[in-house]
């Protein structure tokens, strides 16, 4: 889609704590036709297997405190890269202490001058701007609830940030 400025709008979908729960990511990467796949832990090997599923959609990936014998060893813990133009700082966030605060994680990302702070393990759906206007996201459990997010970009800015349910990913009659 071409915004008025001239850019295309772009989709990242976001994903955490798969637990093997590969039918709906890729129910979720079949219906949402995402430019990224962002997947943030908590089996490493879903991440890989989308990866291989779907070659022309680059997937970004972390490992999550699942994941000590399911990735390479030395994989990094926490990924900042520009995807769809926007800076994302990725991480599970089990080493950020995300279940007790998001402090730390917020701090870190700012510290990169990333535009969003992606984070998972606590299996619960977040997303809020910070003071300073970057987005915290957590696209909740793709395993469990399930729960996904979407953030669409214009190629510079993050235009927004949403969650998904199974049911939303249903054709309507």
């Amino acid at each position: 889609m071409r915004l008025q400025n001239g850019w295309c709008k772009m989709k990242i979908l976001i994903l955490s704590d798969s637990h093997s729960a590969l039918s709906f990511m890729r129910k979720a990467v079949e219906k949402l036709r995402p430019d990224a796949v962002v997947h943030l832990g908590d089996y490493y090997d879903d991440g890989r297997v989308i990866a291989k599923e779907y070659p022309g959609i680059p997937v970004y990936q972390v490992p999550g405190n699942c994941d000590r014998y399911r990735c390479p060893p030395g994989v990094p813990e926490i990924l900042v890269e520009s995807i769809c133009g926007v800076r994302l700082f990725m991480t599970h966030g089990h080493r950020h202490g995300v279940k007790i605060e998001l402090g730390g994680l917020i701090r870190d990302a700012e510290e990169c001058r990333a535009q969003a702070a992606l984070f998972g393990h606590t299996h619960i759906p977040y997303c809020a701007q910070t003071s300073s206007g970057m987005w915290v996201l957590n696209p909740g459990s793709c395993g469990y609830t399930p729960y996904g997010a979407v953030i669409e970009t214009d190629g510079k800015n993050i235009l927004a940030c949403y969650h998904f349910q199974q049911a939303d990913l249903e054709e309507k009659a």
